[in-house]
């Protein structure tokens, strides 16, 4: 058993560690900080951040004094930290990367702000010893227009059942309007486009099985663990690759949509499968698998589309508008 006086000595030397990085990271992105301002800061004595001061400089970071009204503390010109990993833009990147996922991974656990400090403190000085240009020339905001509080909470709770092995259960409904209910080895969550997934272990399908967080219904932390098996959520693909193709059918569709759907045909497909005919009008060749999506997807184009082949999709289209007409019969 710990003593209560070893207990506290490593408490001790956690928080020592943690100021000591705090007042380093501090002195890289300052030009220079009182012993004043430092005491106060951190709520020590002036004594104890003198002795900080020259822990700093015993590690190999050499830390100058300057007296005077304007005088302080401040790291060595000379003195540059080694980025010979990463390029200033490399680090740069980073810093976007970090704002964008800033308010979508917004966990009480998880101080992205504190991160970003860290990350900015390597690019606050350049070669040539002035301040780094850190204007963005890119902005990534990863939350959907409407939102997503209530997937932030979902995430919360997957963390947590990731982290310590443990089963969840939760109400699913699939893309067929089906609902049932699920136990599940979550594994990881995948965030595709702006849209978050789960991958985990289902055990109603006794297969691996990746669930849209959106349809996902009272998500309850179950009592019992599991052993994780084998698999890594980086092995997963997503998108329209090989394995994607095969197992699924693929039709060869030929679409032809008005001018003024322009905007929408080239959100929904890729730019070489779209060509721009003389009137304006687009013809788009493409391959989608015959999944129901790909019957709701047409339909949202109203009359602004008309397949051209295959002969097979314009005949179900033109079966569900008829059934359309008739639920609101006239």
């Amino acid at each position: 058993m710990v003593s209560w006086k070893k207990r506290r000595h490593k408490e001790g030397s956690k928080l020592k560690l943690d100021r000591l990085l705090a007042i380093t990271m501090l002195l890289l992105n300052r030009r220079r900080v009182s012993a004043k301002e430092l005491s106060e800061r951190f709520e020590v004595s002036l004594r104890t951040i003198y002795r900080d001061l020259e822990a700093i400089n015993g590690a190999g970071i050499p830390v100058a004094s300057y007296a005077g009204a304007s005088g302080g503390y401040e790291i060595m010109e000379t003195y540059r930290i080694e980025r010979q990993y990463l390029s200033l833009e490399e680090l740069q990147s980073i810093i976007v990367a970090l704002r964008g996922i800033q308010t979508t991974l917004a966990e009480p656990d998880i101080d992205i702000g504190s991160l970003l400090d860290k990350v900015g403190s390597l690019v606050a000085r350049t070669a040539s010893g002035g301040t780094a240009d850190l204007r963005l020339e890119m902005i990534l905001d990863l939350n959907p227009w409407q939102g997503g509080q209530a997937e932030k909470a979902k995430l919360h709770l997957l963390k947590q059942a990731i982290r310590a092995q443990q089963l969840i259960s939760f109400g699913y409904t699939s893309s067929q309007g089906e609902d049932s209910a699920r136990t599940c080895e979550p594994m990881g969550v995948v965030l595709k486009g702006y849209i978050w997934y789960l991958y985990g272990f289902c055990r109603l399908r006794t297969d691996f099985r990746i669930f849209r967080l959106s349809r996902i219904m009272d998500l309850t932390l179950l009592g019992e663990t599991f052993e994780r098996r084998a698999g890594e959520l980086e092995e997963l693909r997503f998108g329209w690759n090989a394995d994607y193709h095969a197992k699924r059918a693929l039709l060869g569709l030929v679409l032809q949509f008005s001018p003024r759907a322009k905007a929408k045909v080239q959100d929904g497909f890729e730019e070489s499968e779209i060509e721009t005919r003389p009137d304006g009008s687009l013809l788009v060749r493409c391959q989608r698998p015959d999944e129901p999506w790909l019957y709701s997807m047409l339909m949202s184009y109203g009359t602004d589309v008309r397949v051209l082949e295959p002969s097979s999709v314009a005949d179900m289209l033109r079966q569900k508008a008829q059934e359309i007409v008739r639920m609101y019969g006239r």
